[in-house]
């Protein structure tokens, strides 16, 4: 223990009154080096404004600058068996779980949310990758699988940020079941006609991009996201083959064809928006005087057929 930092050193500074320094009050850019005061980035959505990088955001940030006004219904996850296999590695699941709850204010890493974004009710679940790395388990499939009843009960679209390391190793086969289960509930989404969207944000990776990740109607990524199976440095060994530059990331993913558009956290509100429009066939804006057609969407079965 060191006497004078802490000790003597906290006694003098609450003698003259002095504040400590906030740890977090400079944000270094991991691209350029920069030093980006944390306000400015938070105002900027967590992007860096020189270079553009995406910084990991918060499930409750991203909600709050998604949503007009920043104003949504937080849905409450199922109750689920906690540490069904009473697993222990260095330490014992159910702390981690404790860990976890503590550090991010979550039960687990899924928060479902509705809300409106221009005007449009949807319903949004985002994985927070502070949350034991995103990673999926039974509660947070069961929360997937709510928001997507939910969507259809409400006849909603829904949008899915999608952020995580893949199955969780802690629950086993229980975990993988979660899988075919969240694909099960995607088809049922999709049978009513409901679109879904899917942002892949950094990163996307496991055997969550082997499910509901890549299912969507669109997918959309944003700048420089890990996405894929298994990681680059696990490919690199099993094939024995140096990798091309940017190999599993959002821009390179998009020239081949595995995402279909890469978009700024700046722009995706806005993005996001403009396809509901077109994939709920919702009309043009109408000129003063003239009658609105309400929205509504049109399901392929529900076609009339010649």
């Amino acid at each position: 223990m060191n006497w004078i930092t802490n000790f003597v050193r906290p006694k003098i500074n609450s003698m003259l009154g002095r504040r400590d320094m906030p740890e977090n009050l400079w944000i270094k850019d991991p691209e350029s080096g920069e030093m980006v005061f944390h306000k400015d980035l938070e105002d900027n959505q967590y992007v860096i404004p020189s270079s553009g990088h995406h910084m990991k955001i918060a499930a409750r940030e991203r909600l709050k600058f998604f949503f007009d006004g920043g104003q949504y219904e937080t849905l409450e996850n199922p109750k689920v068996a906690v540490d069904p296999l009473k697993f222990r590695d260095e330490k014992r699941y159910v702390d981690r779980l404790k860990d976890a709850k503590a550090k991010t204010g979550m039960e687990d890493a899924i928060l479902n949310a509705l809300g409106t974004i221009e005007g449009l009710p949807v319903v949004v679940t985002v994985q927070d990758f502070a949350f034991m790395g995103g990673s999926l388990g039974m509660a947070a499939g069961d929360a997937i699988i709510k928001a997507f009843e939910t969507a259809v009960e409400k006849r909603r679209p829904l949008i899915l940020f999608a952020a995580s390391g893949g199955a969780r190793m802690q629950e086993g086969i229980l975990s993988l079941m979660q899988l075919p289960r969240t694909t099960v509930a995607v088809d049922r989404l999709k049978e009513a006609g409901l679109p879904y969207i899917v942002v892949l944000t950094n990163p996307t990776t496991g055997g969550v991009t082997a499910s509901y990740a890549m299912l969507g109607d669109v997918h959309i990524a944003e700048p420089g996201a890990l996405i894929g199976f298994a990681g680059p440095r696990v490919i690199e060994q099993t094939i024995r083959e140096k990798l091309p530059d940017g190999f599993q990331r959002s821009e390179y993913l998009m020239e081949h064809g595995m995402v279909d558009m890469v978009v700024s956290r700046l722009e995706l509100k806005s993005t996001v928006a403009r396809l509901l429009k077109i994939l709920m066939k919702m009309p043009e804006r109408v000129e003063a005087g003239e009658p609105e057609v309400p929205p509504t969407a049109v399901s392929a079965e529900a076609q009339p057929r010649a």
